[in-house]
């Protein structure tokens, strides 16, 4: 039966606790907590010119979440750095590439929710990828998704954990629509995130963005609030409404991976008077130049 797997993976290979392996013989067990449970964190860690930027940021990010979790043990900045840089040299990464972590709590002793008096010996996987999607110079379209991001009581965003069951749903009703982004709103019917980047507005001049309620507390949005400061951008930090969106002189999503992806159309509706604004192609060039210059050398 053929693997549901690119080409250009096939020849890599996969870390699991520091064992090195091919994609076709790499395996975890079946009573690994991510397995039953999902109970585990990650992190994906973008190659570029050798480099890994903010690096830091996103072990802090691992670690931070998996201490919310509650896992009793934690590998540390070290021993993750090395095993990225290990994973990379094996599989002779050099740009244009990039590393899923993932963290779980480990091998569970049955197949119910009781966590064990014995900790577990946590789980660390690290899969290569070899480039991503590449988007049209001039936008995306996005559409609003039914789905809804739940609420910290129910599910606290900060936690970087591994169900995605939300953003698949969403990402499927996009897909449906022909769209290549799901916008998705909160339970008080505000506007969190896309179903896998942040999302930014231009209004008056103003960079404005979502709470930290139901998003994530991403890297990229840290970092384009740091040049917003830098550059002297008013920026702003607020709860959206869909009219704010809709209306707004520029729209733009932004990842770790994908850096600043323009958006020109929302639920059908352009944005803007059409090309890609002004601000936003200038926060795109600063991030890709901070990107491709700094970050730790890792291979």
């Amino acid at each position: 039966m053929a693997q549901p797997i690119e080409e250009k993976h096939r020849s890599l290979s996969i870390n699991i606790n520091g064992n090195l392996s091919p994609w076709h013989e790499a395996g975890v067990s079946p009573l690994d907590s991510s397995v039953l449970a999902g109970d585990a964190v990650w992190e994906l860690l973008p190659l570029r010119h050798r480099r890994i930027f903010r690096l830091q940021e996103h072990l802090n990010r691992l670690r931070r979440s998996a201490l919310a979790l509650g896992f009793p043990v934690i590998p540390s900045t070290t021993e993750l750095t090395e095993q990225v840089r290990c994973t990379l040299e094996v599989n002779h990464l050099r740009d244009h590439a990039a590393v899923r972590i993932t963290l779980s709590r480990g091998i569970r002793g049955d197949m119910g929710l009781e966590i064990g008096a014995t900790p577990a010996t946590p789980t660390l996987i690290m899969v290569p990828e070899v480039s991503r999607r590449e988007f049209p110079d001039d936008g995306i379209s996005i559409i609003t998704s039914g789905i809804r991001r739940p609420p910290p009581d129910c599910l606290d965003a900060k936690i970087h954990h591994c169900n995605l069951i939300p953003s698949i749903l969403a990402r499927l009703e996009a897909k449906a629509a022909g769209a290549d982004e799901a916008l998705m709103l909160d339970h008080r019917g505000f506007v969190a995130d896309t179903s896998s980047h942040h999302i930014f507005v231009v209004d008056h001049g103003i960079v404005f963005t979502s709470r930290t309620v139901a998003c994530a507390e991403g890297i990229a949005r840290a970092v384009l609030m740091e040049i917003c400061s830098e550059q002297q951008i008013p920026f702003r930090e607020t709860d959206l409404t869909l009219a704010e969106v809709y209306r707004a002189e520029e729209v733009f999503c932004a990842s770790s991976l994908d850096e600043v992806v323009p958006v020109m159309l929302v639920d059908g509706r352009p944005i803007g008077e059409g090309p890609v604004g002004q601000l936003t192609r200038d926060l795109r060039q600063r991030y890709q130049t901070r990107a491709r210059s700094q970050g730790i050398l890792v291979v």
